[in-house]
């Protein structure tokens, strides 16, 4: 479009040279020139002019969907406009990548992305529409969703090394449940029994609201989930809070262990998220979406709002979070070839 114009231009230039006095074209030449020169930098002066559209890979009212809506809003208010959530959920967060990378990379398209399983799915399945590194410019990291490990209220364990010691005095009779294959939580306890040198045999179910059941009746006697669904059945008595799977202790959970803090030294899982924008998005834009993530991202209101869902706000600029990116999928995918996960 823009080479098109330029043509346009010039033979308009052309004509007006034949028609014109030399000193009235020159004038007219300078005054064009002058409006080209200012053009790009004009051109987002009022962006955002319509709602922005982001897409997640996660069903609704999971801990994406939940803080993509929410951050969406305050990121809205900040930009003087709505921010509108398509979810686009399936294999391993593939569907929503693959929708978010297709998008026109015009500024009104951002990808809400959950690194941590979008770097685990990377190193799961072959063929990729794209990854956050090549085919995505970052826009900020909003911080974490902490997963924490449980186990049925019944287990005659009360700490990691406990659970660890239970697993090994039988290698392979018990089970692990965990939101699917290729996810954050099943990768979670593969890490977890490497470090351990325990074993216990995979059971995935199709999310959390089908795994949570089966460790709440023995089925599977550990899974790591996120604070948010797990809470429940914790306050019911029918589940307890073994560890946390992040690096610090979750600020809810304050009596709560980190699994390293447990003695499983090397272990680790944040659960990152963040915005990213197509590549090729202007960066006037990506500047502008930026600034006003960071501060929307320092309302009180919303980081008590979801403080108490178990997220942990936190801004990341977008060069950090470029090296934050790099960094988890090395790891995870060194997870994935540790622990023989097949590739699909």
């Amino acid at each position: 479009m823009h080479r098109a114009m330029q043509r346009r231009r010039e033979s308009a230039f052309a004509r007006l040279r034949t028609r014109l006095p030399r000193r009235g074209f020159l004038a007219l030449a300078a005054l064009f020139a002058a409006t080209a020169a200012v053009a790009p930098d004009t051109a987002f002066a009022a962006y955002p002019e319509r709602p922005i559209q982001v897409v997640i890979s996660f069903p609704p009212a999971g801990a994406t969907d939940v803080l993509a809506r929410a951050i969406g809003a305050a990121l809205g208010k900040e930009l003087g406009t709505s921010v509108v959530v398509e979810n686009k959920p399936g294999a391993g967060g593939t569907v929503g990548l693959a929708t978010a990378v297709k998008a026109p990379a015009d500024g009104y398209n951002l990808h809400f992305s959950a690194i941590t399983n979008q770097a685990i799915a990377a190193a799961v399945y072959r063929k990729q529409p794209g990854t956050l590194l090549d085919d995505f410019v970052p826009v900020g990291g909003v911080g974490t969703v902490p997963h924490v490990l449980v186990v049925p209220a019944g287990l005659p364990v009360k700490d990691i090394p406990g659970l660890a010691a239970y697993l090994k005095a039988a290698p392979g009779k018990y089970n692990f449940a965990s939101q699917g294959v290729g996810t954050l939580s099943h990768l979670e306890s593969e890490l977890f029994l490497i470090k351990t040198g325990a074993k216990a045999t995979h059971i995935p179910y199709k999310g959390s609201s089908q795994a949570l059941p089966e460790v709440v009746n023995g089925s599977s006697i550990m899974m790591f989930d996120s604070f948010t669904g797990s809470l429940p059945l914790v306050q019911a008595g029918k589940l307890r809070f073994l560890a946390a799977a992040s690096s610090r202790r979750i600020s809810l959970l304050p009596d709560v262990p980190t699994v390293s803090e447990s003695g499983v030294q090397g272990f680790e899982a944040n659960n990152y998220f963040g915005f990213f924008a197509p590549k090729g998005t202007p960066r006037s834009a990506v500047d502008t979406l930026s600034a006003a993530l960071q501060k929307a991202l320092a309302d009180p209101a919303l980081i008590r709002q979801l403080a108490a869902q178990g997220a942990e706000l936190h801004y990341t600029p977008p060069a950090e979070l470029t090296e934050l990116v790099r960094k988890e999928h090395e790891i995870w995918g060194g997870v994935v070839k540790s622990a023989d996960i097949p590739v699909q």
